[in-house]
C-alpha cells in the first residue's frame, strides 16, 4: 500500500509591493485609497490629442535606474521596471534572506496580460524608419511577458517555479492562485507571485479606442472611472504593478515572520462565451467565485468584504453584479463590495497583483476601500457597493475578483491568520 500523501500546506502571505501613480510603495499607495483619492489624470507619456481616450492612471516620477541596475534598466521593458521594483519591494518587506534558504525551494510567478507593449513600438518604428538593422538585440527578451519572472530570478538566485502567467486581465489572480497552489503540494516553499503593466502606449490606446471599450470622460478625468454608476462610459487603464511574497505557513512560523492575511482559497474558470463580452448571466464568475469559496471552506454569509473587478463598463458591472447575486443570495446585499478601479483605473494584466495588496491591506487595517464616483447608482448595480468613503468594519475573510478578455475568471480568497 502506497503511503497516504502529505495534507495541502496553508499558505501565507507575508511581504507586499506596489507600483502605481497613487504611491511607489505600499503605504503611500494604501493611504490614497482610503482618502478616496484617484490616480487617473490626462495622459503625458504621448500626445493624446488625436485620441478618443485621453486620460489614464500613469506611474510618475519613475527612474527604474532608482530600482534596479541601469543596464537592466535600459535593457527591460517598461512594464518589467515595475513588477521588478515591486517585487523586490515585497521580498524586502517579507524579510526574507536568500542565503538562508534553499534556492529550489524559492520560485516566481508574475505574469503581465500585454509585456512589452512600448517596446513593440519603439522597434517596429526603428524598423520602419531605418531597417531590420536597426532593431536592439534585446527587443525578444524586453517584449516577452515572463521576463519580468526571469529577471526576478536571476536577482534573487531563485531556482524554483518560474514563469509568466498571460490571462488577460485575470493574470494577478491567476498568478497568485497558481503559486498557491505550488507551494500546496510541495513544489516550493516561497512564491513571489503577481502582475505587472505598462500598456499607456498609443498603440494599445488607439486599439482600445477602435473597440470603443475606453471611458471618452476626458474632461474630468478624476470623475471618468465610475463602477456601478449610472452613465458610466467604459473603463479607464492604469499602469503598474502588484507583488505578493506566499510562503507556506509553517515556514513563515519557522522564521517568525509577519504575516499578512491567508491565501485560502482559489479557483480559474472560463465563460466560454464570447471573446471580450463577459456571460450575460455570470455563469463563469459564479462557479469562480463558488469554488474559490468551496476550496477555502468558506460559506458566502462568511465574507466580510468583496473586491470587485468593477471596471466601468456597462456590461462588466451589470453582470458582476448578478453573479454576486447568484452565488451570496440574501447576503449579497449585506456584504460590502468596493471597486478599487475607481481610484487605480484598470491595471490590466497587474490588476490581480495589486488587488491582492489591497485584500491584505484591507484585513490587516480593518478599513475597506471605496468606490468613489458613485452618486447617481444604476438601477441594475442594487448593491453595497461602498459608495466615495472608506469604512472601518471587521474583516476576516475577503473574495477578490478579476476577468479578462476570452472570458477568463479568477477568484481568491484571503483570510485572517
Amino acid at each position: 500500500m502506497e503511503p497516504p500523501l502529505p495534507a495541502p500546506q496553508r499558505v501565507v502571505v507575508t511581504g507586499l509591493g506596489v507600483v502605481h501613480g497613487l504611491g511607489h510603495d505600499v503605504d503611500t499607495f494604501w493611504a490614497s485609497l482610503v482618502a478616496g483619492q484617484s490616480g487617473i489624470t490626462r495622459v503625458t507619456q504621448f500626445d493624446p490629442a488625436l485620441f478618443a481616450t485621453q486620460i489614464g492612471a500613469e506611474v510618475r516620477d519613475w527612474n527604474p535606474e532608482d530600482h534596479m541596475d541601469p543596464k537592466e534598466a535600459r535593457r527591460n521593458d517598461r512594464y518589467t521596471h515595475f513588477g521588478f521594483a515591486a517585487a523586490m519591494q515585497a521580498f524586502k518587506d517579507s524579510g526574507l534572506d536568500m542565503a538562508r534558504e534553499d534556492p529550489e525551494r524559492v520560485g516566481v510567478v508574475v505574469g503581465s496580460g500585454i509585456g512589452g507593449m512600448a517596446t513593440y513600438e519603439i522597434q517596429l518604428r526603428r524598423m520602419f524608419d531605418g531597417g531590420p538593422r536597426k532593431v536592439s538585440p534585446f527587443t525578444i527578451p524586453s517584449l516577452i511577458g515572463n521576463m519580468c519572472s526571469g529577471l526576478l530570478a536571476i536577482e534573487l538566485g531563485a531556482r524554483g517555479p518560474n514563469f509568466g502567467i498571460v490571462s488577460a486581465c485575470a493574470t494577478g489572480t491567476h498568478a497568485i492562485g497558481e503559486a498557491m497552489h505550488m507551494i500546496r503540494r510541495g513544489d516550493a516553499d516561497v512564491m513571489v507571485a503577481g502582475g505587472a503593466e505598462a500598456a499607456i502606449t498609443p498603440f494599445a490606446y488607439a486599439s482600445f479606442c477602435s473597440m470603443k471599450a475606453m471611458s471618452t470622460r476626458n474632461d474630468d478625468p478624476a470623475t471618468a472611472c465610475r463602477p456601478f454608476s449610472l452613465g458610466r462610459d467604459g473603463f479607464v487603464m492604469g499602469e503598474g504593478a502588484g507583488v505578493l511574497v506566499l510562503e507556506s505557513l509553517a515556514h513563515a512560523q519557522a522564521r517568525g515572520a509577519r504575516i499578512y492575511c491567508e491565501v485560502a482559497g482559489y479557483a480559474a474558470t472560463a465563460d466560454a462565451h464570447h471573446i471580450t463580452m463577459p456571460d450575460p448571466e455570470g455563469k463563469g464568475l459564479s462557479s469562480a467565485m463558488r469554488r474559490a469559496l468551496a476550496a477555502a471552506g468558506t460559506t458566502p454569509e462568511q465574507v466580510d468584504y468583496i473586491n470587485a473587478h468593477g471596471t466601468s463598463t456597462p456590461y462588466n458591472d451589470k453582470f458582476e453584479t448578478l453573479a454576486i447575486k447568484r452565488i451570496f443570495g440574501a447576503h449579497a446585499h449585506r456584504v460590502p463590495i468596493s471597486s478599487t478601479k475607481s481610484m487605480t483605473a484598470h491595471l490590466l494584466g497587474a490588476a490581480g497583483g495589486v488587488e491582492g495588496v489591497i485584500c491584505a491591506k484591507t484585513i490587516q487595517t480593518q478599513t475597506i476601500a471605496p468606490t468613489i464616483n458613485l452618486h447617481e447608482r444604476d438601477p441594475d448595480c442594487d448593491l453595497d457597493y461602498v459608495p466615495n468613503t472608506a469604512r472601518s468594519a471587521r474583516v476576516t475573510t475577503v473574495l477578490s475578483n478579476n476577468l479578462g478578455f476570452g472570458g477568463q475568471n479568477a477568484a481568491a480568497v484571503f483570510r485572517a491568520v
